[in-house]
């Protein structure tokens, strides 16, 4: 009999589909599922729920824009599509959309904290999961919020615990975060653990990926390995960010 290992592994290949411009195999969620809508338009899937027969790019700006210059959704599906000139923008920010929405979940559930002091503060303790600065944002307080991450690090390792890796987001302006949060002047934010930050955090580092071409890292700051300045250098800004 085979090892259980061996059946979940083959189950795991059974899962994943090919990038129509890499032509390499990835698991659904390093991928972006595109279907042919109502009018024959190209439709992106983002959430891998829409009916009808998939087609799937690489989590990738650059991959998108390769698959529509060289009319690769067309010869995938075998039958003509309208698909946009600017489809790798137009993803760009329906993954914006969706990202700002999660947020906006995750402070329903109580999940979110705003205010310079109270996110200073939390970020100093060491028990948020997330720290969010606006991108347009003064550059004084996400230094201020980095020191408090490094304390927060350095403490931990004086008592012989393992460092947090705590993810700083700042790709949002502050308009778009007053947006999630339904508050004005929005510019420091913190996430505790919860079922809604992680949706958030999954739905940041994916946009992160499309925008950097990455279809592997997973976008975030680690306050162990990084001095107090260090802190403020957040994930890539990418092209639509403020």
């Amino acid at each position: 009999m085979a090892p259980r290992a061996g059946r979940e592994g083959r189950a795991d290949k059974a899962q994943e589909r090919t990038c129509v411009v890499t032509r390499e195999a990835r698991a659904p969620e390093d991928l972006i599922r595109f279907v042919v809508g109502p009018g024959d338009i190209l439709v992106p899937d983002l959430r891998r729920k829409l009916p009808g027969r998939g087609v799937w790019v690489g989590l990738s700006a650059a991959a998108v824009g390769l698959a529509v210059k060289r009319k690769a959704f067309e010869r995938s599906l075998k039958q003509k599509v309208v698909v946009s000139a600017t489809l790798a923008d137009e993803i760009d920010a329906l993954m914006v959309k969706d990202a700002i929405q999660a947020l906006a979940m995750a402070n329903k559930a109580g999940l979110v904290s705003t205010g310079f002091g109270k996110v200073e503060t939390l970020a100093g303790s060491g028990q948020v999961a997330a720290i969010i600065a606006a991108s347009d944002g003064a550059e004084d307080g996400k230094r201020k919020i980095g020191q408090a991450l490094h304390r927060a690090a350095t403490a931990r390792a004086e008592a012989g615990l393992k460092p947090r890796n705590i993810p700083v987001v700042a790709i949002f302006a502050a308009a778009e975060l007053e947006l999630a949060l339904g508050r004005e002047h929005v510019i420091h934010a913190a996430l505790v653990p919860g079922p809604a930050t992680e949706g958030f955090l999954s739905r940041w580092r994916r946009l992160v990926r499309f925008r950097t071409n990455d279809a592997g890292g997973a976008p975030s700051i680690d306050p162990a390995e990084s001095d107090a300045a260090d802190q403020t250098k957040t994930e890539p800004a990418g092209p639509k960010a403020e």
